[in-house]
């Protein structure tokens, strides 16, 4: 089994379970396989795919910027010493490797160090693996590259592919197998700092208030330079990039108020956000009743990791890097700031309702509504049967008092959107007291909602 020459660290293993069956089964076929496995940086790629091959012997290749089909050669001749005598070459190459597995993670660093690189990769499969055994996995976190250079219509590897996984942050319940001992208030506040990203999971330690504390204070702490790697890897103009996701982490949502934040101009600006949604450091949504074309549309980050280092981290890097910011500054604003990561939990309780049955609904569109100065956090609509849950959610604590209001305000609300619908309305809160006739939910029913799952 080859080692990678450059030494990971090890992540534990959490609910991938879908992909990696489906990893699994394409590496015990009898036939050729061409997996494309990718998704943003941190997101856990290597760690599934390690996962997958353990126990076979495989080649592991992890591209760099530079000398990729030199040290690719050493590295093959690891496990295929015959290899050694092939011409530097990737055809000659991948002639002693027919019926092996080989994975090369990264894939987006030898394109950009010869971008010929994928036609040749074109004739190895037709020429040389097609009709064998062979797996070959490429992965890759430039999103866009990897959609661009491999799966386009217009790259030469275009329809040879047997199998792409595409892989994005674990859903919020996820945590518990991260953190088992932790309370769900506890996982909510990990929650806002890590979303589901596994990497950023994989640092945290509960508690997690004294661990901050401690990874606030450390001279080498991996939050001065996160943000900066994370752009570095896509774009060589880091300060506009930078300058619109704190801007959008603000609350900066409609193109409008990023231009005024940014002072960019409209053409300017829907190209930078073009490029960060490519890169899925930025999504956009539009009203659930409307259109993906609607002018309406606003943006948000992707992640709370992003969130949260725009708004703790970047405001304070000079305390950070002087080991001065204190803890409490962070936790005396956190509670505000969990309102918006809670609207994120309580769609994974709508999803959850909705995948096990017990939402007795058939979801046909799901997402936030705004309009006519109004909000609501999320809607969720069966245009079969016109009707319509609309749910808000509140990071506090609700007396019956605060339950009936939120109730009222969501029903003024419903009036304004899905005439002709039957509307139910739901609160999802941090803990709130029960009130006849009024569907809530809050920490205490999340052991019964997320049902292990």
């Amino acid at each position: 089994m080859i080692i990678p020459i450059i030494i990971m660290r090890i992540i534990m293993f959490v609910n991938r379970k879908e992909e990696l069956e489906a990893l699994k089964e394409r590496l015990e076929s009898d036939s050729f396989e061409f997996i494309v496995v990718m998704g943003r940086r941190r997101v856990g790629k290597t760690r599934l795919i390690l996962e997958a091959v353990k126990g076979k012997d495989y080649i592991y290749y992890l591209a760099v910027e530079g000398g990729n089909l030199r040290y690719f050669k050493l590295t093959a001749s690891r496990l295929v010493p015959q290899a050694r005598y092939a011409m530097e070459d990737w055809e000659s190459i991948f002639a002693f490797l027919k019926d092996r597995i080989v994975v090369i993670d990264e894939f987006p660093n030898m394109v950009k160090e010869d971008p010929r690189v994928v036609s040749v990769f074109q004739r190895i499969v037709d020429l040389h693996l097609r009709g064998t055994r062979t797996k070959l996995i490429l992965c890759g976190s430039s999103v866009s590259m990897m959609k661009d250079k491999v799966l386009s219509y217009k790259s030469p590897l275009y329809g040879r592919r047997t199998s792409t996984l595409k892989l994005g942050p674990l859903r919020f319940p996820d945590l518990r197998e991260f953190f088992p001992s932790s309370s769900w208030e506890e996982l909510v506040e990990i929650y806002g700092f890590a979303d589901g990203v596994p990497y950023y999971l994989s640092k945290v330690r509960t508690p997690f208030w004294s661990w901050l504390k401690s990874e606030l204070k450390s001279p080498d702490t991996f939050l001065k330079e996160e943000v900066d790697f994370l752009l570095k890897y896509e774009f060589t103009e880091l300060s506009t990039y930078r300058k619109i996701l704190e801007a959008i982490a603000h609350g900066k949502n409609t193109p409008k108020e990023i231009r005024d934040y940014t002072g960019l101009s409209h053409s300017d600006l829907t190209s930078y956000l073009r490029n960060l949604m490519d890169v899925e450091l930025v999504v956009r949504e539009v009203p659930v009743t409307e259109r993906w074309s609607s002018k309406r549309g606003r943006y948000y980050l992707a992640d709370n990791f992003l969130t949260f280092w725009f708004r703790f981290v970047a405001p304070n890097l000079s305390l950070i890097e002087e080991g001065l910011l204190d803890v409490e500054t962070v936790r005396a604003s956190y509670p505000q700031y969990l309102g918006i990561i809670f609207e994120k939990v309580a769609r994974e309780v709508m999803i959850s309702l909705i995948r096990s049955g017990r939402l007795g609904m058939r979801v046909t569109r799901l997402g936030r509504w705004w309009g006519r100065g109004e909000e609501i956090d999320l809607v969720l609509v069966d245009d079969e049967k016109r009707k319509a849950l609309l749910m808000e959610a509140k990071w506090s604590d609700l007396s019956s008092k605060d339950v009936r209001r939120v109730v009222r305000e969501l029903m003024r609300k419903g009036q304004l959107l899905l005439e002709g619908y039957d509307k139910e309305y739901l609160i999802v809160a941090r803990r709130a007291e029960e009130v006849e006739g009024v569907r809530v939910l809050d920490l205490r029913s999340f052991d019964e909602v997320f049902g292990g799952a």
